[in-house]
């Protein structure tokens, strides 16, 4: 963006409250020049990407449990909170307060209520509307933590405003959807997101959590080896991810980060240590983005987050598949390993709520969790010939991707939460829960096989935040908890040889349809799972209600 001289530097998006722990949190801001960032009393310079500027300021030597309204200012300028705003002041509130720890939780925001085509007849917002709800409420009633389960942004599902904007930019092929191509196009799509006021303030009060899925680069992202070797020898998908990667990293990863973990981070104390904000990371960060494609153990998108009695492994359920046919994993064997390890650990310290935030749902209806095992068998057991090219027409056409649809990590995942369950690495906690976005439909689930468990393991999916789901997709789904369609989808798998499972789950609630968004309420080693979905009058008129009120611990 061109710089005026002489005029002082401006807000483009933020404040973003990211990390906060007991004594310290980050705040992320993106502006329209160089300039120092300043919050309560601690300053950070810019740095360059692209020629975008942003800063992520540390705050440390806060008191635990504690509540403190904050200001930024840019080059000594209050810029935030933006006059006359109706809207509370933002405030960061450290871990460590009593009462309840509550968490809120959805995937899959396609744009902001104001760039839909309401032709569309896409539902009102449900994080907007969540939003707007908080904000006329005491505080002690706020979340305590806000986790975002994949597709922040759709780089291949534009709004028309981006399309139109992307047509003024390059020449857009006659007959193509409109996508995102590259870094300035990704900073379009943030803007548009995250510059929703409601959101805006949410953002900057409450703090997140985020992880990629699918829509964040492209529909079937890493679905197969089949998918890769049609896919990433092209130019415009060299293009697409280094400019998905490097915005991932810039407006999502980077605050995931605490501050000891921004300490460690090579790739931060690079462009953090430089003696000016001048030099353009740009370039740097597209290399990283690249190796991070070729080579997916070079970055670990993977990270925990410690909240009193409940810690939050996030798994990167993306980036770093293995996807040889008959070796099928959603994680390779080091991430692996380190996911056990955190969760081990989690379990030594005493938590009572181990949570596992995958934005792919573990535990599925059992009609779909059949078919994406059925799918994998046959694309495996014949590939190269007829039947395995038609099982993988199948599964990218189906989107038969997720946890079931690579079976050893389905059941490594399961053996590491039965076992942290029965209290084989400590005082098993009350819950291990799985958040879970992804298939446009909300749901319960909880695992009753093996028997024995000392914790409930819950599957919680939340999805979408705004988007919709086709008539045929929510049919589908309803049908997938069925007892008629398990039986004949395991009948399938068995003509199949299919190899069977010794896990075993039941649906608790659901599944329900709409723009929604979950909360958890955590208490000592109690815990439960609340939903809110939007809806609209039959004038118009959006309405925010509680769906759910479900008992988990």
């Amino acid at each position: 963006m061109p710089e005026t001289p002489g005029t002082r530097p401006l807000l483009l998006l933020g404040p973003a409250l990211r990390h906060v722990d007991p004594v310290s949190a980050t705040i992320w801001v993106e502006t329209d020049r160089p300039c120092e960032v300043t919050v309560l009393g601690r300053s950070a310079r810019t740095f360059c990407v692209h020629g975008h500027h942003y800063a992520l300021v540390v705050v440390e030597d806060l008191e635990p449990g504690s509540t403190t309204p904050y200001e930024v200012h840019l080059d000594g300028q209050p810029v935030w909170p933006q006059p006359h705003s109706a809207l509370p002041p933002s405030r960061i509130r450290t871990v460590g307060r009593p009462g309840p720890f509550r968490i809120a939780f959805g995937s899959c925001r396609y744009a902001t209520p104001t760039t839909v085509d309401v032709r569309d007849g896409i539902p009102p917002d449900a994080l907007d509307s969540y939003a707007r709800q908080i904000s006329d409420t005491p505080e002690g009633e706020w979340p305590d933590a806000l986790v975002l389960l994949g597709d922040q942004v759709y780089a291949d599902e534009v709004a028309p405003g981006t399309e139109n904007w992307l047509a003024l930019r390059r020449d857009l092929e006659p007959g193509t959807d409109a996508q995102a191509s590259d870094f300035e196009e990704y900073t379009r799509l943030y803007a548009e997101s995250w510059g929703d006021p409601q959101v805006r303030w949410l953002m900057s009060t409450i703090p997140s959590s985020m992880v990629f899925d699918d829509h964040e680069m492209i529909d079937d992202w890493n679905t197969s080896a089949t998918w890769r070797a049609q896919v990433t020898p092209t130019d415009w998908w060299k293009k697409r991810i280094c400019g998905g990667l490097t915005s991932y990293w810039v407006y999502q990863h980077l605050g995931n980060l605490s501050p000891h973990e921004l300490s460690q981070n090579v790739t931060w104390q690079a462009i953090s240590t430089r003696d000016d904000g001048s030099d353009d990371a740009g370039p740097m960060l597209d290399e990283m983005a690249r190796a991070a494609d070729e080579e997916p153990e070079s970055v670990r998108w993977s990270y925990v987050r410690h909240w009193g009695s409940a810690r939050l492994i996030m798994v990167d359920s993306r980036a770093g598949r293995v996807l040889t046919e008959n070796d099928r994993k959603m994680l390779d064997d080091d991430e692996f390993a380190w996911i056990d390890a955190a969760v081990q650990r989690s379990v030594e310290d005493g938590v009572d709520h181990l949570l596992i935030g995958t934005s792919l749902p573990w535990l599925l209806p059992h009609a779909v969790h059949h078919i994406e095992r059925w799918n994998e068998t046959l694309a495996a057991r014949h590939a190269g010939r007829p039947l395995g090219k038609l099982a993988e027409k199948l599964r990218q056409a189906a989107d038969l991707e997720h946890w079931a649809a690579f079976g050893q990590s389905f059941e490594r995942l399961g053996r590491t939460l039965v076992a942290a369950a029965r209290g084989d690495f400590g005082a098993a906690p009350a819950t291990a829960l799985v958040l879970s976005g992804d298939v446009h439909h909300a749901y319960a689930a909880e695992l009753v096989r093996p028997g024995g468990l000392r914790s409930r393991v819950h599957q919680l999916t939340v999805s979408p935040l705004h988007n919709q789901a086709p008539h045929a997709i929510e049919i589908g789904f309803k049908v997938g908890w069925s007892r008629w369609a398990r039986a004949i989808t395991r009948g399938i798998g068995g003509l199949a040889r299919v190899g069977t499972s010794q896990l075993r789950w039941e649906k608790e609630a659901g599944p329900f349809f709409g723009n929604e968004l979950g909360e958890l309420v955590l208490e000592g080693r109690n815990a439960r799972f609340r939903l809110f979905a939007t809806s609209r009058d039959d004038d118009g008129r959006p309405h925010f209600d509680q769906v759910l009120d479900a008992e988990l611990s």
